[in-house]
């Protein structure tokens, strides 16, 4: 399912009550859960991590975030999306 939301706050209020109850609790053990550095916002319309590019510079076809971890409510499931990150000392 497509969700046309400018902001997390519309993106959540948009979901089946079936499934937001789901994406909430995601949501708040990830929140609990994730490193310093990260930011939360709608990424391919879908509820999304990020890290930003003056935390992480040195990446390449992501610009202005990296996006790492998406959740998205879908026609009958709720998907967790988990992006690699790798790195390069």
């Amino acid at each position: 399912m497509t969700y046309e939301a400018k902001t997390l706050e519309e993106y959540i209020a948009q979901l089946p009550e079936e499934q937001k109850g789901i994406i909430l609790k995601l949501r708040a053990t990830i929140k609990k859960n994730l490193s310093k550095g990260f930011k939360a916002s709608l990424n391919y319309k879908m509820l999304g991590y990020y890290i930003t590019l003056s935390l992480y510079p040195k990446v390449y076809d992501c610009a202005p975030k990296l996006p790492f971890l998406n959740i998205a409510s879908q026609k009958n499931t709720v998907n967790l999306y988990r992006l690699l990150v790798y790195t390069n000392p």
